[in-house]
């Protein structure tokens, strides 16, 4: 598959969901000038479509992301990937896009799947951590979870202040936390 050809059509579908449409292969094919043979040549499916457009958002994430750390995620501690997904999640200007997962309710299992398996490196919290250490964590990555959703869905977003407020009182939970 030619990346150049498979990037078009993932950004060409991204902004069929900024638009507030629905990403359909018809839909996404026409986004990206191809027909839908020519766009099944490369997505035989909607939902490997779909797929390819959760994959796609998460590799941008996941590039944002890795600029926060010093080190390869798989190294980092559990406290500094989760400041690294707060600062991500304060920082970032998400749209509606970012909820590729959750556009078609026939597929949202695997979609949801695939997004939670890929953004589980940053987010998860062992389970044999100390409580108190673990309780703070879980909060820092809800706080983070619901600052990234009320950007993406528009709805009772941060502003500016309450975005540094906030990033500063999580700041204080995970360094009690560290």
């Amino acid at each position: 598959m030619a990346p150049e050809t498979r990037s078009q059509i993932l950004d060409g579908a991204l902004e069929i969901l900024r638009e507030g449409g629905t990403v359909t292969l018809e839909s996404a094919a026409r986004k990206a000038g191809l027909t839908k043979p020519g766009l099944m040549y490369h997505f035989a499916t909607k939902q490997s479509l779909m797929l390819g457009l959760v994959d796609h958002v998460v590799d941008g994430y996941e590039r944002a992301l890795a600029a926060r750390l010093p080190g390869p995620v798989s190294e980092a501690a559990p406290a500094a990937r989760i400041a690294a997904y707060l600062d991500w999640s304060l920082a970032g200007t998400f749209d509606q896009s970012d909820l590729a997962m959750m556009t078609d309710p026939r597929l949202c299992g695997p979609l949801t799947e695939r997004w939670a398996a890929r953004m589980g490196p940053w987010t998860d919290v062992p389970d044999e951590l100390a409580p108190n250490l673990r309780s703070r964590l879980l909060a820092a990555r809800l706080i983070a979870d619901g600052s990234w959703f009320a950007d993406a869905t528009g709805m009772m977003p941060l502003d500016g202040e309450e975005r540094a407020l906030v990033g500063e009182l999580v700041t204080e939970l995970l360094e009690v936390a560290s």
